[in-house]
């Protein structure tokens, strides 16, 4: 019987030095503090904003009423059909970037030497060009770029760095490809929202070390920097995240040792790699980042810890917040006047490096 023990007591130590010394990554509270530019800090939120709050406890309840495993097919055709696009004058055009599905979204008058690709969100389980089809016309028009934006592979019919090398080879492509021609750009940018944004973090990192050629600038939305679910504000905020809080509910009741096992053998890479972890990585030599998150998010923190990180490795990162906002709230614009002024920023922040 003692021997049992003993052997037992080793085995949980042995596990939880794996955990802490492998899978945890450094102790990233030293980037906690608050930084960065603060809009609408004395605004309520509009009455359009809470009609999308509103909006977003249906989609719950329409959950509720379904088997789990029967979710991730219900949210890609209401990812897909909820954001119609109802302007016109936007051209798309389907192309294949030397293997990854993506189309071509042109504003009109958009500069097709200058070109932006887009990485979506959804979890690495959803989404698709269609389903964001809002965010790439209007980055287009804001950047006067030509947007790419690509159709990923998925999971969990793939494995997690399917994606990641979808966004390395559509980043290679469209340096010299465009929608009218195979030439080089004049200008190129890259943005993503959420688990997209997780993706432009890591592409920024790769692109550096490989010295490819840098995008001129970069915007993330809602980024997830942090596989290791170590940000306090994951469930800080669960209460005030009307996206993702009634989403992640359950997962947030599961003790952390287990997610981040979990995590590891789904995703076949510790938690707290840099390339499905960027906070994690090397965030010195970046170029021009804005990224953009909202104080009630249940993310926040994991934007705020990778841009005071970036910041203390020299690079020119910037943080823009906004209270009360739901998760990736630009995906609501035109109808929400908050999404129209993070745009305004975002365009701002894109002429300016050009």
């Amino acid at each position: 019987m003692t021997e049992f023990l003993v052997g037992a007591l080793a085995l949980v130590v042995v596990l939880w030095l794996i955990q802490v010394l492998y899978l945890e990554g450094p102790d990233l509270t030293a980037f906690d503090r608050p930084v960065g530019e603060r809009h609408s800090i004395n605004a309520p939120p509009s009455p359009e904003h809470r009609a999308v709050v509103a909006s977003l406890g249906g989609l719950a309840g329409s959950l509720q009423n379904l088997p789990r495993s029967q979710h991730i097919g219900w949210l890609r055709k209401y990812m897909d059909n909820a954001f119609s696009l109802a302007e016109a004058s936007i051209r798309i055009t389907p192309v294949d970037a030397a293997g990854v599905p993506a189309e071509w979204v042109l504003a009109p008058n958009a500069d097709p030497r200058r070109r932006l690709l887009y990485i979506h969100g959804g979890a690495w389980t959803m989404g698709s060009p269609k389903s964001h089809r809002r965010l790439t016309a209007k980055f287009s028009e804001v950047a006067n770029a030509a947007v790419l934006a690509i159709d990923y592979r998925l999971m969990p019919e793939h494995p997690r760095m399917a994606g990641i090398e979808d966004s390395r080879t559509a980043w290679r492509w469209m340096l010299d490809h465009g929608p009218n021609d195979a030439a080089p750009a004049s200008a190129v940018f890259v943005a993503g929202d959420s688990a997209g944004g997780n993706l432009t973090l890591s592409l920024l990192a790769w692109v550096r070390d490989q010295g490819l050629r840098a995008p001129n600038a970069a915007v993330a939305l809602s980024p997830a920097t942090d596989a290791t679910l170590g940000s306090p504000s994951l469930k800080g905020n669960i209460d005030t995240d009307p996206m993702l809080g009634p989403l992640f509910k359950a997962l947030a009741r599961i003790p952390r040792p287990v997610l981040l096992w979990g995590a590891w053998f789904q995703n076949r890479m510790r938690p707290n790699h840099p390339v499905i972890s960027p906070v994690f990585g090397d965030l010195a030599g970046l170029p021009p980042l804005l990224v953009q998150a909202s104080e009630a998010e249940m993310v926040i923190d994991d934007s705020r810890r990778y841009v005071n990180k970036a910041l203390a490795a020299g690079s020119p990162v910037t943080l823009q917040t906004w209270p009360h906002m739901v998760h990736v709230w630009q995906l609501f614009h035109p109808e929400l006047p908050e999404g129209r002024e993070a745009f305004e920023e975002i365009g701002k922040f894109l002429r300016e490096r050009s």
